[in-house]
């Protein structure tokens, strides 16, 4: 139980803030430098609001010869949903996502291109494999990247369901638009671009996935009490008997994030070691689930 405390015990407010501001710059300076390794240099569009900033700055220089900094677009875009993240989300998780957008726009800025292939593929598959551990980053010390990142957190909060594969959708659409104005070539690259991160940030980032677990044992409510308050989850008991031996035995049913199901199975090992866990994926949540807070 001590391990699971850990992640859940209060007043460690400065630690926890130090944390959140390493991750976000590591995030940061990783997005910023992909930006110029891979996006830029393969002409790519990479989804979100970014995407519709390099758009824009093509569009810009193309039709109108005109330069607009990444950093002046980037941060124009954001600042409606970063209004509404504050409003929605909280006052600090807005405030370290703002530090992420400002840094990682601003080294895309001043980083010179520094491209070191030019295969498109593989552009691609690094470029998207580098922004999603990035967003993913960003996402552990709960800030965003901006842009659709916002809209993900927001509704995967308020409607318990992984939302990335829904924001990959319309990042597709911006890519079409792309397509139809500088060519289908690099707007195609860029969906297995965006394809690939997307992919990666829901791997490294489980915090919006859920599962079930089937906890029996004839330590059942022992286990629970162990469980309960770090992980603020509910469970439903069931009482039984096991068909193996005829012994009777109960079962916990409890619905947690995937992340915490490494912890709660070590707690609950602890507590009984004839423990049998079944860990089930559940794809949506109908009723109410405690989150921990972005904030």
């Amino acid at each position: 139980m001590d391990s699971l405390d850990q992640l859940y015990r209060p007043g460690k407010k400065q630690a926890d803030d130090t944390l959140r501001f390493m991750c976000i710059i590591l995030a940061s300076i990783i997005m910023g430098i992909n930006n110029k390794i891979f996006v830029s240099a393969g002409g790519l569009y990479p989804g979100g609001f970014s995407g519709i900033t390099f758009l824009i700055q093509r569009v810009c220089d193309q039709f109108y010869g005109i330069h607009i900094p990444f950093t002046v677009v980037n941060l124009s875009l954001n600042a409606v949903p970063a209004l509404i993240s504050y409003k929605f989300i909280g006052k600090r998780f807005t405030i370290f996502s703002c530090v992420a957008i400002l840094m990682s726009s601003f080294l895309t800025d001043v980083i010179p291109p520094m491209p070191l292939t030019d295969d498109l593929l593989l552009i691609c598959i690094f470029g998207g494999l580098i922004n999603g551990a990035g967003v993913a980053l960003c996402l552990k010390g709960r800030a965003t990247s901006g842009g659709t990142d916002f809209i993900a957190v927001a509704l995967s909060e308020r409607m318990n369901i992984d939302c990335w594969n829904y924001i990959f959708a319309g990042n597709v659409c911006v890519l079409g638009i792309a397509g139809m104005l500088f060519g289908w070539e690099k707007a195609l690259y860029s969906i297995i671009f965006q394809f690939t991160s997307t992919q990666i940030v829901q791997m490294l980032n489980p915090r919006y996935q859920r599962v079930t677990l089937f906890i029996v044992s004839q330590n059942a409510e022992e286990i629970y009490n162990a469980i309960k308050t770090p992980t603020h989850h509910g469970g439903t008991l069931f009482r039984g008997t096991g068909l193996y031996n005829g012994q009777e035995q109960d079962m916990i049913y409890t619905v947690v994030t995937t992340d915490q199901v490494k912890t709660i199975s070590h707690v609950a090992r602890e507590v009984d070691p004839k423990a049998f866990i079944n860990v089930v994926r559940t794809d949506q949540i109908i009723g109410r689930f405690y989150t921990r807070p972005n904030d």
